[in-house]
């Protein structure tokens, strides 16, 4: 399947679907597409996968779209600003953030993966629910930041900020450890936990992940007032009348 990823940080993904061919997205994922598409909202996989995805925090419908009446294109793009890229899923699944996926061709299958590790649920950065994606096709997936890829070989270990993980080869061990040393922990910036992952397999990182941008953005976003929403208004009004 043809496509196109527009963008540097605020990135879409054309596809062009042939007649006969099928792709499946997040709902509310789709921001353009040809007059000649059709839009469905599918439970697909049955019941008891809709309610997976509720559990990961997704909706439980997914979106289909198909082409009638020659080729057609449709364009797809993440909730914040970030990276698209596209994985090519031939045997090896993979295992990404819960919210990461943004579009696939009918031939994937995602479903509910599992943090395997104790320590990895509570310190990992990544959640306990993630996404599985299996079966034989092209995967989109979206995260904040921008992307960088390696491929471990086996035995090789990379540490990586927690939450900076977008997603990971089923062949890879991912585990946390504990940083070393009190003053690093307490004042080195990063935390007290480092994501390990072990070769072999291919890993996506992103560079900056939701909730970094979230804590950087905070101070400058508007409070209220707990008091209540009125009570500003009621004391400039208290003022005036002094004043008068």
């Amino acid at each position: 399947m043809e496509h196109k990823i527009t963008g540097d940080n605020l990135q879409i993904v054309t596809l062009q679907i042939q007649p006969g061919e099928k792709v499946f997205a997040e709902a509310g994922a789709m921001v353009y597409m040809s007059g000649n598409i059709n839009m469905e909202a599918k439970l697909r996989g049955g019941l008891l996968k809709g309610i997976g995805r509720k559990f990961m925090g997704e909706t439980m419908f997914l979106t289909e779209f198909t082409s009638a009446g020659g080729q057609g294109m449709a364009a797809f793009g993440g909730t914040a600003p970030g990276t698209i890229q596209v994985l090519d899923i031939q045997g090896t699944n993979w295992m990404v953030q819960k919210d990461a996926f943004l579009v696939a061709e009918d031939s994937i299958e995602m479903s509910v993966g599992f943090q395997k590790k104790l320590g990895s649920i509570f310190f990992g950065g990544e959640g306990f629910i993630l996404q599985r994606l299996s079966g034989k096709g092209q995967v989109f997936i979206h995260a904040c930041g921008d992307f960088v890829e390696f491929n471990l070989e086996p035995n090789q270990i990379l540490k990586v900020d927690t939450g900076s993980v977008v997603g990971w080869e089923e062949t890879v061990n991912f585990d946390i450890e504990r940083v070393k040393g009190i003053k690093t922990m307490f004042f080195g910036g990063e935390g007290l936990f480092l994501t390990t992952l072990k070769g072999p397999g291919k890993v996506i990182l992103q560079s900056m992940n939701l909730a970094n941008l979230a804590s950087a953005l905070a101070p400058f976003l508007p409070h209220q007032n707990t008091s209540g929403s009125n009570s500003g208004v009621v004391g400039t009004l208290f003022k005036e009348s002094l004043g008068r």
